[in-house]
């Protein structure tokens, strides 16, 4: 039978034109806003905080071409860590740069590139969307649709692909799509050549070998998949899933699974190898591998004793339960040989569920959970109308596949919705993975109502039947184009509109963090480290050989990689959940040094206790700088309580004009945090203030007002710097003589980066005629090499004591290195 390559062609062209058309609007819907991300003619401002850490890690491979970030010493001072991410998205994007930059990419071309490249991803999902649709039902006006509503698709699959977010989640949904449309393209492919044992005996792989080509192609990008996202066992959990399920199906109604082994297998091996070709997978290579060679060893099984049991004529349903008892025997075989097999077999309830200060992490809490309470909104955010059309269709389909006989590729989009939506609902992140599904079903949707309508008697205009455009044209008739119109109104206006609000911004970090970063850059001491080294590391079980004149960078984790990447210093916490302490699963437990044990700690003492736990070294402190802004002060403070497990008595119930209310407690007041952001560090023996940026209007002046109303405080009723930066020092010992039991005060009037003052006083009473303060202030200025503070004492500090009045002054090597000065 010869191929009509011109009739081919020809209905090529509208499907065709149309990927091409829904291409480029979802790439116009993606860099609508560049303006916010190229903010300058230096600087770029990539959204949220991960992808700040992939530009971290292309940087750093164009600077060691083609060597990947395997250990990062540049973060979690004191100990480094290992590459967290899987290294494909940040290969693949450096040598597109090194390529188009001819070997020598610029910066301004290197960030440029990142900025547009989720926006190109996130475009190309539209083309296996199509596919998708296409093959499943065999329709290409499904895919047609399906590849419209993904182009318009909101929520989090948008906000992951919008211009500046340069993170791998976008590929994740990529690479999926693509696995899915692979293996979809074998499963059609396998219907007319269905596959046995017998055959295989007599023919050897030639009645396979039009479809192995799929199934290897499936493995192929399920490997690329793997190696651009750590969590890729999921996808292979759900193509495990799915050809358990169809071998019930084939066994059940008398059919070959044969193909269904000879296809997992290849997918399975084909990944493999790629996942054991590379070096490291974010620290779960090993979790990879288990999982791929238990799929490639129990394929063949299900396929062995489905074969067996038809041979042997035995009763059908005896096939699920041998499934199930199998399935049961080999946890618990699991259990008694190996536990960390068993222990990969129960984490699969449980793999993305999150408890306690993991809950407050935004991308993995419950998808239909906002302030702690279940709501329906999220499901409209990400989706509109089609995240709820999709579930009917879903059952439509779920009906089918029960009562008639559906295909094996419909079977596989059940499965794999079926999956994504288990894992979304313990994690919202999931929702970009659900936008796919939720097009291709609510596509199926669209179609089937526009086939009631009459469409499906339409021939196209590019059949063979039908001459021309204008033939087809007189087909149609006007209850045909109301449909049309409806159906494309129903389900694409609603995305279309939430995507063009959700298009305004691209978040990251705001000027104040983008100016605190640059100065600390500037004007804090060389950590003595090289930003582009690549860095060696350590035997198991030693920390890295950091220089003497290195030191770390304390804040809330959620601003690690802007301290590290825009900084180009070392945090002690990061996005990548290190370095903040606390506990995980019980009170029972220690309260580990980090982040949140730190700034939850009740006392200067206590916080200096666990700043200098953090590092191993007795002689030595976790950090140099504590980096504090307004928001780590108010609303992200419960979530640094959290991650302690200890959550009681920091707000408290008080009876307001507005009525009863929830406000900080005297807890939170002596919190470590409040007493560097709502106090300004007064008072404190070794922190000081070295920069702030300008104020916001936040909630700031708020929690002053509860401090002065129902504790008798004097705060000054005004928002202070966004960001704060403190310098820990060893502080200046001042001693003198006053008489036995008097009252001793000490005083100076601070001035900010801003221009603002505030009074830093402490008391003490003299003891057997002696006074002392330890004080973190110089009157003297910067020295050369260190800390180049623009927040600084207007004069002399006074210490006064009955009518006596004393000015003191400090010099900067004496607050560095502890020295003592005598009145």
């Amino acid at each position: 039978m010869s191929i009509d390559y011109h009739e081919k062609l020809k209905s090529s062209i509208l499907p065709f034109t149309g990927i091409l058309l829904f291409f480029l609007l979802a790439l116009y819907i993606r860099t609508v806003p560049a303006e916010s991300v190229f903010i300058s003619e230096n600087f770029v401002r990539f959204g949220g905080n991960d992808p700040w850490y992939h530009l971290r890690n292309v940087e750093s491979i164009l600077h060691n071409f083609p060597s990947m970030l395997w250990f990062d010493a540049y973060t979690q001072y004191p100990h480094g860590t290992d590459q967290v991410f899987a290294p494909l998205f940040d290969m693949v994007l450096a040598t597109l740069i090194w390529i188009i930059g001819f070997g020598d990419p610029s910066t301004e071309l290197t960030q440029t590139i990142c900025a547009y490249y989720p926006s190109f991803l996130g475009s190309l999902v539209v083309i296996p969307t199509y596919f998708v649709g296409k093959w499943a039902f065999n329709d290409r006006r499904i895919g047609l649709l399906a590849a419209f509503l993904i182009a318009l698709a909101p929520g989090q699959f948008l906000s992951r692909a919008i211009i500046g977010f340069n993170d791998h989640h976008i590929a994740e949904a990529l690479l999926s799509t693509v696995v899915a449309m692979f293996l979809i393209a074998g499963l059609r492919r396998s219907e007319s050549s269905d596959f046995t044992l017998s055959h295989l005996r007599e023919n050897g792989f030639s009645q396979i070998r039009p479809i192995l080509p799929y199934f290897l192609l499936t493995g192929f990008f399920l490997g690329a998949y793997t190696l651009a996202w750590k969590g890729a066992l999921f996808f292979s959990f759900i193509i495990g899933v799915y050809i358990t399920a169809q071998h019930i199906i084939d066994h059940m109604h008398g059919r070959s699974t044969e193909y269904l082994a000879i296809g997992g297998m290849a997918i399975f091996i084909v990944a493999l190898v790629m996942v054991l070709l590379t070096p490291a997978i974010g620290g779960t290579k090993d979790l990879q591998i288990k999982g791929l060679l238990a799929g490639f060893v129990a394929f063949p099984i299900l396929s062995i004793i489905s074969y067996y049991m038809r041979e042997k004529q035995l009763n059908r349903y005896y096939y699920p339960l041998s499934i199930a008892v199998l399935f049961g025997a080999g946890i618990l075989l699991a259990r008694v040989v190996s536990e960390s097999a068993y222990a990969l077999v129960t984490s699969v309830f449980s793999y993305f569920m999150r408890t306690g200060g993991g809950l407050t992490i935004a991308e993995a809490s419950p998808l239909l959970m906002r302030g702690g309470q279940f709501s329906l909104q999220p499901l409209w955010y990400n989706f509109a109308l089609t995240g709820i059309l999709s579930f009917f269709a879903l059952l439509i389909l779920a009906y089918i596949a029960i009562y008639r006989r559906n295909n094996r590729e419909q079977t596989f989009l059940i499965v794999w919705s079926v999956m994504i939506i288990w894992a979304m609902l313990q994690q919202n992140r999931f929702a970009y993975y659900y936008s796919v599904n939720a097009a291709i079903l609510s596509a199926y949707l669209g179609i089937k109502v526009l086939d009631l309508a009459g469409w499906k008697d339409i021939r196209s205009p590019f059949a063979q039947a039908t001459s021309s455009i204008s033939d087809w044209l007189k087909q149609i008739k006007p209850v045909h184009a109301l449909a049309l119109v409806l159906v494309v109104l129903v389900l694409a206006y609603p995305s279309y509109d939430l995507s063009t609000q959700q298009n305004q911004g691209t978040g990251g970090p705001n000027g104040y963090w983008i100016e605190a970063t640059q100065w600390m850059k500037y004007n804090t001491p060389d950590p003595g480290l090289d930003y582009y080294e690549s860095y060696e590391q350590p035997p198991e079980g030693e920390l890295y050989p950091y220089p003497d004149e290195a030191y770390g960078v304390m804040s809330w984790w959620d601003y690690g990689h802007w301290i590290e990447v825009i900084g180009h210093r070392i945090p002690n916490a990061n996005p990548f959940q290190q370095g903040i302490g606390g506990r995980r699963n019980s009170m029972d437990e220690e309260n580990r040094p980090g982040a949140s044990t730190f700034f939850t700690a009740p006392s200067e003492a206590e916080a200096t206790a666990v700043l200098e736990a953090v590092h191993p070294d007795p002689e030595k402190a976790g950090a140099r700088y504590v980096v504090s802004d307004v928001a780590m002060a108010t609303g992200k403070f419960y979530a640094m309580a959290a991650w302690t497990l200890d959550t009681d008595n920091y707000y408290v119930q008080a009876q307001t004009a507005r009525g009863t209310q929830t406000v900080p407690g005297e807890r939170y007041f002596n919190t470590m945090e409040a007493r560097l952001h709502i106090f300004d560090g007064n008072g404190l023996e070794q922190y000081r203030m070295v920069h702030e940026t300008p104020a916001a209007n936040t909630a700031e002046t708020g929690f002053k007002q509860v401090y002065n109303v129902l504790f008798g405080g004097n705060l000054e009723m005004v928002n202070t710097g966004y960001v704060k930066i403190f310098e820990y020092v060893d502080g200046a010992t001042i001693t003198g003589q006053a008489p036995a039991g008097e009252k001793v005060t000490i005083t100076n009037t601070i001035r900010t980066t801003t221009g603002r003052t505030f009074e830093y006083s402490r008391s003490t009473t003299a003891t057997n005629g002696t006074y002392e303060f330890v004080v973190p202030y110089s009157t003297e200025g910067p020295m050369t090499g260190q800390t180049q503070f623009d927040t600084a004492p207007t004069g002399s500090y006074k210490v006064s004591f009955g009518n006596t009045t004393e000015s003191v002054r400090v010099s900067e090597s004496a607050v560095l290195n502890g020295g003592e000065i005598e009145v």
